[in-house]
């Protein structure tokens, strides 16, 4: 089946419209029509080769929401004719430790992302700035009621990869959490913690997005490139999700922990980040990374936004303007994430 997209044809390269070809559905696979893809800031890393060498020409989208319109014969989860989701993972081994437990993100023998990585059958995958994909049922997410379609497709990325340590990390009342940086991520952590019943704090390089940020949910804000913050604030969160994909001062961020406190980063950036050990020591503080959710937590993720009316903050663009989007995202220009309108692939 050769269906419309637009694909980085190379490193650096702007993205520009394509054919490409989806696979036959199999026994255990569902044929989406894609209605809406987010785009993420880890799309612009890859396309530019952030990330190392990339498997060129490539589709990225790992926002994903859409309609079946097809299943095989042995899909007992979705019907034609349901809205669904599809995220950052389209497959993994199933049989491993991580696999069993629900974390096929952390696939013992790697889970296939949703584009640019090496299926099972071979091919390369390639994501959801398409006008179709099919994708195994077992990654499918049901997107309920209650969630714009264009609000949705962020949290199928932006949403599971705040919630994920949110969630792990015990927000909830009586917790103080911080969030750093208030983009396409920031704004999905400060949303959801709020709804979980935590006291939020953002942590931005400057003010310029306080009103957004209390607005969101949020009960204080302070600007990073103050130095009185760090001062003020020592010793004060339980937990501090960094969300940006740049460089920062770790012991900084540390020193504002309380005891048992932790910092986890979600952000990816490029560079390699350093720390002093003695930040960690001297609290018995917490260092820690996450990367998305597992199947059943990103439902769950779903579920939770359904019920708290939860949405991502979205600018919907036709296709042809994804890399002047691009160019804005890089900017800091986007209020708070950009989402593909793909009827305008057809």
């Amino acid at each position: 089946m050769r269906v419309n997209a637009y694909a980085a044809p190379a490193a650096g390269q702007p993205l520009a419209p394509t054919t490409i070809e989806r696979r036959d559905v199999g026994p255990n696979d569902v044929l989406i029509a894609i209605t809406h893809a987010g785009i993420c800031h880890s799309d612009i890393h890859t396309v530019n080769g952030d990330w190392g060498p990339q498997p060129f020409p490539v589709v990225p989208g790992h926002e994903i929401v859409g309609t079946v319109a097809e299943v095989g014969p042995d899909v007992t989860t979705h019907r034609v004719g349901d809205r669904v989701g599809v995220g950052c993972m389209v497959n993994s081994c199933g049989h491993c430790a991580n696999c069993r437990a629900g974390d096929e993100q952390y696939c013992l023998e790697g889970m296939v992302g949703t584009y640019a990585v090496t299926d099972r059958d071979g091919s390369s995958t390639q994501g959801g700035y398409s006008t179709h994909v099919v994708v195994d049922a077992g990654f499918v997410l049901r997107v309920p009621e209650g969630i714009d379609s264009a609000s949705a497709a962020p949290l199928l990325c932006a949403g599971i990869t705040t919630f994920s340590p949110l969630r792990r990390w015990g927000a909830g009342p009586g917790k103080k959490v911080a969030v750093v940086g208030l983009g396409g991520l920031g704004h999905m952590a400060v949303k959801l913690a709020h709804a979980l019943g935590a006291e939020v704090t953002v942590l931005s390089q400057s003010l310029k997005k306080q009103e957004d940020g209390l607005r969101l949910g949020a009960d204080a804000y302070f600007a990073t490139s103050d130095p009185d913050t760090f001062s003020e604030l020592a010793g004060r969160f339980d937990l501090i999700v960094n969300t940006v994909s740049a460089v920062i001062d770790v012991d900084a961020y540390l020193s504002l922990l309380a005891v048992d406190g932790a910092l986890v980063n979600v952000g990816a950036p490029a560079e390699p980040l350093s720390l002093n050990a003695m930040s960690l020591i001297g609290g018995r503080r917490t260092y820690a990374g996450s990367m998305i959710g597992g199947v059943a937590e990103t439902q769950e993720m779903l579920d939770f936004c359904a019920a708290h009316g939860i949405g991502a903050e979205v600018e919907v663009i036709p296709a042809d303007q994804v890399n002047e989007a691009y160019e804005r995202v890089l900017a800091s220009d986007v209020r708070y994430r950009f989402v593909i309108d793909t009827a305008t692939l057809a």
